[in-house]
């Protein structure tokens, strides 16, 4: 079976399923690590799936779990590609033999049934470029669920980065990756937004659809690593920008890029190019609090830790 014939419709009474490369990037973290394998190796699907863990700037060791089963594999790998985030995930991508590829950051979980139902909604919507799912995060307040939009495309993006579409969720054909869609982008500085760069690409070509299930765990419960990497936040973001031109054609979307990036520059303390972006945002969007919040964190009257937190606790980002 191949990989775009895995999202077509079956006459048989038994359909084929194809197989499913799983690539979890991790760093030193075996618990969390155990947990994300077990879940992708349990899963209730009838295609063989071969979870690769991808180690990046840490020496490669075995996982405990036992993959002991037809139909299921677990490979240990290093990143041979650039370190980051991007990377591992492409040594991942070029690992597999698979006909459909999927992530999973080492801190979340899937549900039990969430490769089988991505897969049949795929049969059922055979136009779609990628499945995602809906998820729950997990915060210090509680648990807090997110649901995607049934269709999104990508002028849904440029306007909102869609918060319900989660990398952990995605479950994309293999030849996309190595053709028309392509890698993770390595150049992306320190890797930040490589998730939205990577959904806006996908969404070029078509229309990402949804399972209108949370078969997504995402952990929110501990610090994120750019919880204070404000000049990786700022550069990642204007890289996006840049990226796309197709920004410039929707005003809400450029200011509330804007926004986040002048949020970032004031984090960091730099506050002429946190007013510079701040005035670009709120000039195309009156509306963007994202750029009073950067004017407010540069002048000092609210600290970007307290803010960031308190819109973390009901499971959203700035």
């Amino acid at each position: 079976m191949t990989a775009s014939s895995a999202a077509t419709p079956h006459d048989s009474a038994t359909p084929s399923w194809p197989s499913v490369t799983v690539v979890i990037a991790t760093v030193d973290r075996p618990v969390l690590l155990r947990r994300a394998v077990s879940a992708a190796l349990q899963q209730t699907y009838d295609g063989a799936v071969d979870v690769v863990v991808v180690h990046d700037r840490t020496e490669p060791r075995p996982v405990a779990v036992d993959a002991d089963r037809d139909g299921r594999s677990l490979r240990v790998v290093a990143n041979d590609r650039t370190p980051g985030l991007a990377g591992a995930r492409n040594t991942g991508i070029l690992a597999a033999t698979t006909d459909l590829v999927a992530f999973c950051d080492d801190d979340d979980s899937w549900a039990p049934t969430k490769l089988r139902e991505q897969v049949d909604l795929w049969r059922a919507c055979p136009d779609a470029v990628a499945i995602a799912t809906g998820m729950v995060i997990s915060t210090e307040q509680g648990l807090v669920e997110h649901m995607p939009p049934a269709r999104v495309d990508f002028a849904q993006l440029l306007r909102s980065r869609v918060l319900g579409l989660h990398p952990s969720a995605l479950l994309l054909r293999r030849e996309d990756l190595l053709g028309a869609v392509g890698l993770v982008d390595e150049q992306l500085p320190q890797c930040y937004g490589e998730d939205y760069d990577l959904l806006l690409r996908l969404a070029s070509r078509g229309e990402i659809v949804s399972v209108p299930k949370p078969l997504l765990m995402v952990d929110w419960a501990r610090t994120s690593y750019f919880g204070d990497k404000w000049d990786a936040v700022s550069d990642g973001l204007t890289y996006v920008l840049k990226k796309f031109p197709e920004f410039r054609s929707d005003r809400r979307g450029w200011a509330r890029m804007a926004g986040q990036i002048a949020f970032a520059h004031a984090a960091g303390g730099r506050r002429r190019d946190a007013a510079r972006w701040a005035l670009s945002a709120l000039v195309r969007d009156p509306a963007q609090l994202r750029a009073y919040a950067a004017v407010l964190v540069g002048v000092g009257l609210v600290r970007a830790g307290w803010l960031l937190k308190q819109v973390q606790r009901h499971g959203r980002g700035l």
